[in-house]
């Protein structure tokens, strides 16, 4: 997944650099609610580092996602199947500045295909709070189906969007 590009995007490891956005975006309530909540820096550091070790172990995680045009960091879209986990996840979260510009579309596709060509994986789905409107909007566009809605481990009740 390392090196996975799209159009206007690039997708790398996580770096020292991108801390700071990182603990920014965890840091605000309105941004963080639904992908685990607020994180102090600490807890948002050993997240960012949770993200390079699932890599290791799994050969896919979330992944920084650069904007080719300016360097920037916009976020994070990618795989997430830990252990406890009911089934491998299409996963995203974009920084507030790049909201609106169809990279999480773009992105999401990229990933998507990757899971499903590239990795084979046999299912894919998008665990989704039943109030993330923007989410549940993005995972139809690319291309889920909401299936049913579990109690995730102790994150309490998500619709969960099935790709094919």
């Amino acid at each position: 997944m390392i090196g996975l590009e799209t159009e206007r995007l690039i997708f790398r490891q996580w770096q020292h650099s991108d801390y700071q956005s990182f603990a920014d975006f965890y840091s605000h309530e309105e941004y963080a609610r639904f992908v685990g909540g607020i994180k102090n820096p600490e807890e948002s550091w050993r997240l960012m580092a949770t993200y390079i070790g699932h890599y290791e172990l799994n050969g896919y995680s979330y992944l920084a996602i650069d904007e080719k045009e300016t360097g920037n960091l916009i976020g994070t879209v990618g795989l997430w199947n830990s252990e406890p986990w009911p089934e491998p996840e299409l996963g995203y979260w974009l920084l507030p500045h790049a909201h609106g510009k169809g990279f999480g579309v773009e992105a999401g596709i990229a990933v998507k295909e990757f899971a499903l060509k590239s990795l084979k994986l046999k299912t894919l789905v998008s665990y989704i709070d039943e109030t993330n409107e923007p989410s549940k909007k993005l995972a139809l566009r690319l291309g889920a189906k909401l299936d049913k809605t579990i109690e995730l481990l102790d994150f309490g009740p998500h619709e969960v969007y099935r790709y094919k």
